[in-house]
């Protein structure tokens, strides 16, 4: 049995929604309430195991350690979905990918570089944008290359960034001009960083948001010369431990600004680790990789840092998604959503879960369900509470070739126990519920943006819910 330590952890915050108000009063020295800065920070293929604070034995991370102690770690957070593409248009909408098109693969590999999230979309970076805040995105992007589908068209104030992964591309972009080709994979974390330190420094007299998705530690792992051979993991655990120390310095760089105690700081990954990188990468205790429907295929590390507001060394294991982001950071920053317009655009999928975070007492954690998309666009399982019923047929998950497979999360972190004959009536509500939510999806949804492909983007049906 893996220890608390390693599982569980909290993501509390001080008082209700309210109270951020009066928290804003002695953190600000304001009567009114204040919009704080939020810098979400996206690993891109970390695994759950692969920081020390999340139990990893070879890997340094004092930094991200340190973060996870200030504010709370989440130990039942989900990535959007398990791979890149899906994964970063259900975080930065709030929505499941398949309503905006998504049936399978990532843009270069399936998906042509002139699909791409739709431009009808609405970002978190636009809602910050048209809430007062100067907008950033510095790293990764992977949503489209055509024009109305860059960072530019899509809420972003000041971009530099690179449109695929690292393995895909050998351009990096600020604002849309070509600024090198090509570029150092080795020295990408560096860059990134330093382009967010100088967009902190910038903007520190105004709120702002900034999207700092890395490449670290997506394949090809290529140590800066500072790290090389510093870890017992090869060129990965270099590369984590670098991502490590230049988010020390993002966080210094606050700081010395003075916006320490006035930004949400929230570091995750974007799914598990890749199939390549197995040798070095960890998901334990859980199985599964990127592009897998498993736990180790999305369940992700997770923490969120507020001093002063978000209590330290909260522990949380409470079912949260990526999806859930935007919706609770509208909601921490006083952003209405509701005043947005709503005309054309798919259902809201993500809840608000500020009232965990703020650890109220009073009231049910607001997530009870979510769905899992394997990274070939097919429904997979649905996890309620507790429990995971994989409604398709799924190599690693045997007698899933015969019917639907329940597991109990509780206690089967390897999801190797099938209980679905000593629970049939569970299997029976929960298949229910996954083919009432796909038809729901299904019926609200719009096209993936540009124009229309060859590709067949219709998917395969799950097995056992045709």
């Amino acid at each position: 049995m893996i220890s608390n330590r390693v599982l569980f952890s909290v993501l509390t915050i001080a008082a209700g929604a309210l109270a951020l108000d009066r928290a804003a009063v002695v953190l600000f020295g304001s009567e009114v309430p204040v919009q704080p800065n939020v810098v979400l920070i996206l690993a891109d293929d970390l695994g759950f195991g692969d920081l020390s604070c999340y139990g990893n034995r070879k890997i340094q991370t004092p930094v991200l350690d340190q973060m996870a102690g200030e504010g709370v770690r989440l130990t039942s957070f989900y990535a959007g979905c398990t791979v890149c593409t899906p994964s970063r248009m259900a975080l930065l909408t709030g929505r499941y990918p398949l309503r905006w098109g998504w049936r399978g693969g990532v843009i270069g590999h399936r998906i042509p570089p002139v699909n791409g999230l739709s431009p009808q979309a609405l970002t978190m970076a636009e809602v910050f944008k048209k809430s007062g805040y100067v907008t950033s995105i510095s790293g990764k992007w992977h949503l489209g290359d055509s024009k109305g589908m860059l960072p530019m068209g899509q809420g972003f104030d000041a971009s530099f960034y690179i449109t695929k992964s690292n393995n895909q591309t050998k351009k990096i972009f600020r604002d849309g001009k070509l600024v090198a080709d090509p570029f150092n994979n080795r020295l990408l974390t560096e860059q990134f960083t330093n382009e967010a330190i100088h967009f902190i420094r910038s903007n520190h007299t105004k709120p702002f948001f900034l999207y700092l998705p890395y490449t670290a530690p997506h394949f090809p792992a290529q140590a800066h010369p500072d790290w090389k051979g510093k870890s017992p993991l090869g060129a990965y655990g270099d590369v984590v431990e670098e991502l490590d120390s230049r988010i020390g310095m993002i966080m210094k760089t606050l700081s010395e600004v003075n916006l320490d105690e006035k930004t949400i700081v929230i570091f995750m990954s974007d799914n598990g680790p890749e199939p390549g990188q197995k040798k070095w990468a960890q998901a334990s205790p859980f199985r599964g990789l990127k592009w897998s429907s498993l736990e180790g295929g999305n369940r992700v590390p997770c923490f969120v840092r507020f001093p002063g507001v978000i209590p330290s060394g909260q522990v949380n294991n409470d079912l949260t998604a990526a999806i859930d982001i935007l919706p609770t950071l509208s909601r921490a920053c006083g952003i209405d959503l509701s005043k947005f317009p709503a005309a054309n655009l798919p259902a809201m999928d993500g809840i608000s879960v500020w009232d965990t975070w703020i650890k109220k007492t009073d009231s049910l954690h607001a997530r009870s369900e979510l769905l899992f998309w394997h990274g070939w666009g097919t429904l997979q399982a649905i996890r309620v509470g507790q429990w995971k019923l994989y409604v398709d047929k799924v190599d690693e998950i045997s007698g899933s070739e015969h019917g639907p497979v329940l597991i109990n999360l509780a206690d089967d972190f390897s999801e190797t126990k099938n209980l679905s004959e000593q629970f049939p009536f569970r299997v029976k509500t929960m298949k229910e519920l996954a083919i009432k939510r796909l038809a729901e999806i299904e019926a609200d949804r719009i096209p993936i943006g540009g124009p229309k492909s060859d590709i067949d983007f219709s998917g395969r049906r799950s097995k056992w819910l045709e």
